[in-house]
């Protein structure tokens, strides 16, 4: 069996915060990836170009669903926070302007699109 993790971009930023903000943000992210049932370890990997941007967040949207499920978020020069359903599956390390969301034992039930945003709050 297979296990697709496809990875997109997001940016988001709090909109009362736009009028301040550059007139863009450039995001790169891991490509999609397609994971075999059973990998020891899935990293997607997300960058930006703006050092004002300090908090990195991480979303999953499955198949069917019709929202994302925020994951948890880092800020900069601090601990991640996660959301209690992910707390044990995921694990998420950030620099400056850069950041990983770790899948350590990726299976079937974490197919899903990965999403990275940035924001100043």
């Amino acid at each position: 069996a297979f296990l697709f993790v496809i990875c997109c971009c997001y940016t988001g930023v709090d909109l009362t915060l736009v009028s301040r903000m550059p007139p863009s943000v450039t995001f790169e992210q891991s490509s999609a990836q397609v994971v075999k049932d059973g990998t020891k370890e899935v990293t997607i990997d997300c960058s930006h170009d703006d050092s004002n941007l300090q908090y990195m967040l991480w979303y999953q949207h499955k198949p069917g669903s019709g929202s994302m499920s925020l994951i948890g978020y880092s800020v900069l020069n601090g601990e991640p926070n996660y959301e209690v359903q992910f707390k044990d599956r995921f694990q998420i390390k950030s620099g400056m302007q850069k950041g990983s969301l770790i899948i350590p034992t990726a299976n079937l039930s974490d197919s899903a699109v990965y999403f990275c945003a940035a924001s100043t709050q």
